[in-house]
């Protein structure tokens, strides 16, 4: 098992259980103590979980979020298979608004070959749409959150104030269906309202994972989105009261 996949393997479970014990997890990961302590220090020094005596807790409080770069490469298949399934969902022409994040950047890659007018609010999802061809790509203005890359402030919320987009493909960091959609940043979640406000259609991904986690500041209840796409490890029940409220849900 490589870094990445053993790294993966403790953040599911710190996900799970907000707390990993060294002893533990060598026998989970099927290697030593000394190799999962250094992988714990690593996740540490990039902001991913807390050191303590004996193992590590996590940050994924309310008012807080994992590091962009761990977010990256944790469950970045399912990212871009869930981000492909977006993509399917816009027509050749069409005006799309594209949040940020490391699924909005999945979102503007899979975006990056189809004849469309995008507006992404992230440094990423700008790299990933720049050289492309067929894309008439909108820079927004703003000023750039590191090191996340996204595109917040005044600037940013009136860019959006004199534009009207046929969809918004919007991210979130959290999707409790009690709660509603939100995000760990205000300057980030107040984009996102503006996002959403710019857009006829509104697509929200949201893996399965995040309708169990709800964090510190409100976009919209989940109602107020138009599709959702996410993933069978989504709650079933959740989905179809959605379903029953006119959201269409698009599970890939």
């Amino acid at each position: 098992m490589g870094n990445q996949q053993r790294q993966k393997e403790i953040l599911d479970a710190l996900h799970r259980d907000g707390r990993v014990d060294v002893p533990d997890l060598a026998r989970l990961l099927g290697t030593s103590s000394i190799t999962v302590r250094r992988d714990l220090d690593q996740l540490a020094a990039a902001g991913a979980l807390r050191r303590v005596r004996g193992g590590a807790v996590t940050t994924s409080l309310r008012g807080e979020g994992l590091p962009f770069d761990i977010r990256a490469v944790d469950d970045i298949g399912l990212k871009a298979r869930l981000a492909g399934a977006a993509a399917d969902l816009i027509a050749d022409g069409e005006a799309v608004v594209i949040d940020s994040g490391t699924t909005g950047a999945a979102a503007a890659t899979a975006l990056a070959q189809r004849r469309i007018t995008a507006m992404p609010f992230s440094v990423q999802g700008i790299a990933a749409l720049a050289g492309s061809q067929s894309v008439s790509l909108i820079l927004p203005g703003g000023t750039v959150r590191r090191p996340e890359g996204t595109i917040v402030g005044p600037l940013a919320e009136r860019t959006l104030t004199g534009l009207r987009f046929d969809t918004a493909i919007l991210t979130c960091c959290a999707a409790a269906p009690a709660v509603g959609v939100t995000a760990y940043d205000l300057a980030d979640a107040a984009v996102k309202q503006a996002i959403k406000g710019a857009a006829e259609r509104t697509v929200l991904i949201a893996e399965g994972s995040k309708f169990a986690r709800s964090a510190m500041a409100l976009v919209c209840r989940l109602e107020e989105v138009d599709v959702i796409v996410t993933d069978p490890s989504a709650p079933t029940e959740a989905l179809a009261r959605l379903a029953d409220s006119g959201v269409r849900i698009e599970i890939a």
